[in-house]
């Protein structure tokens, strides 16, 4: 049995790793992905179906109830007869009956938990929603730290490339005799630094490599790879003020949509709270029948007792209360207190969604601002890494000059890189807030 389930598994991981090994995927690509197979929003979407549940059951309440009811009673030894003596004597009885209960009027009760649960249902979308939300974001965020990482790893891999060429070069001179070993032992410990950048360039793009991969619930970052968008000059995009941002997105995000439902339900849990002091009506009705049997006496047949003891019954159901021990009005007044906490939860989310698409803004400006001047300092670097390893070539310059050279030139190109991709993104989350889809 063991073995076949094996089978399964591993077909099905298989099938999820070649999945993963197709191709590069899009931006696009992961977050569909991430949307269909993350737990945390599986068991989101779990939550609305039992909301669903509640809703149909809270509707139910309307309906009328219907039992049924059917009993067997043995009576044996002595006791009290109809002439008002005792006899020993054995009895049997059997009844049947059918009844029903209608709600006619429970306070609005009904009405208002079946409001409750609507609402309670909008929420619980709402809530998905933004959990979906929060894993587009977090897949973006995850996708944009793969892009840097590529970078600086293809910089790494290509100076590491040059350095070992310098070696070369070094060397010959050397068995020349136009440099000294000590020249040779000083490229070597740069390609050696050079290699040591590399290899750890090529870890940080494997862990997040691994992190986006666990994001979309991969069994393995194997054969994972994105697709590296065209990034061009985004210093001149013209930028939308937060404010015209904030009005935009505050009408369509789903946790100001949730918060708002929530201050509606409150509203309503008022409203069912004042139904506590309103009287109720309910409607009864039922049949009956019933059997009996007397060792003493002769009874009629099962038949006759049958059709001859069935009965019916109606009747209506009046509930006043009085004085309930101060428990409605408890209950009110908490209600009241939730309905005030709702609303500043909701003016707290509003707050928040206007810090989050500020801090987004500036952001989005210091990475144009950044992206800009690394830009140029980039260039200035490398032209500057570029003479002074001409110098270095000829002996104009020694290894202490190319190494200064070189590693300004790589820090100043690490932070472009990094400008480029944190611009792109913070510009395309700005596009978020406003309903726009997160793509590169």
């Amino acid at each position: 049995m063991k073995q076949p389930l094996a089978i399964l598994a591993a077909l099905l991981l298989s099938g999820t790793a070649g999945f993963a090994q197709q191709g590069p995927w899009s931006l696009s690509d992961c977050i569909s992905y991430a949307l269909e197979h993350n737990l945390s929003l599986q068991q989101s979407g779990l939550v609305v179906q039992q909301r669903e549940v509640e809703l149909e059951t809270a509707k139910g309440r309307r309906l009328p109830s219907l039992s049924a009811h059917a009993s067997e009673n043995l009576s044996f030894g002595r006791g009290l007869t109809a002439d008002n003596t005792y006899s020993n004597s054995n009895t049997t009885s059997t009844s049947f009956s059918l009844g029903t209960d209608v709600p006619i009027f429970q306070g609005f009760d009904i009405t208002n938990g079946i409001k409750m649960g609507k609402l309670n249902l909008e929420s619980a979308t709402a809530d998905l929603e933004k959990a979906r939300d929060d894993i587009r974001v977090a897949v973006a965020q995850a996708y944009v730290q793969i892009l840097y990482n590529q970078e600086i790893l293809r910089v790494a891999s290509a100076q590491v490339e040059h350095d070992a060429q310098l070696l070369a070069q070094v060397q010959e001179r050397c068995a020349a005799g136009k440099v000294s070993e000590a020249e040779v032992s000083a490229q070597q410990a740069t390609l050696a630094q050079s290699r040591q950048s590399e290899i750890q360039a090529d870890g940080n793009l494997k862990v997040s490599v691994l992190e986006l991969t666990q994001l979309l619930e991969l069994p393995s970052p194997e054969g994972f790879s994105i697709v590296t968008p065209e990034v061009g000059d985004l210093s001149g995009t013209l930028l939308m003020r937060p404010e015209a941002i904030f009005a935009e997105a505050v009408e369509m995000k789903p946790a100001v949509e949730s918060a708002k439902i929530g201050v509606d339900y409150a509203k309503v849990g008022i409203d069912k709270a004042k139904g506590a002091f309103m009287p109720s009506l309910s409607l009864s009705g039922g049949l009956g029948t019933n059997y009996y049997t007397n060792s003493k006496v002769g009874s009629a047949s099962f038949g006759d007792q049958m059709k001859n003891n069935f009965s019916q019954y109606v009747g209506l159901s009046l509930n006043i209360p009085i004085f309930q021990r101060f428990s409605a009005r408890g209950q009110l007044k908490s209600a009241r207190i939730n309905y005030q906490d709702r609303q500043i939860q909701l003016e707290s989310v509003k707050k928040s969604l206007y810090k989050e698409i500020q801090q987004a803004y500036y952001n989005a400006l210091n990475a144009q601002a950044r992206f800009s001047g690394s830009s140029e300092g980039a260039e200035s670097a490398r032209k500057h890494y570029e003479l002074t390893e001409e110098k270095y070539k000829v002996g104009k310059a020694g290894i202490a000059d190319y190494n200064d050279a070189r590693n300004s030139w790589l820090k100043a190109e690490s932070e472009h890189i990094q400008a480029r991709y944190q611009c792109l993104y913070q510009i395309k989350l700005l596009d978020f807030y406003r309903g726009e889809e997160l793509k590169f």
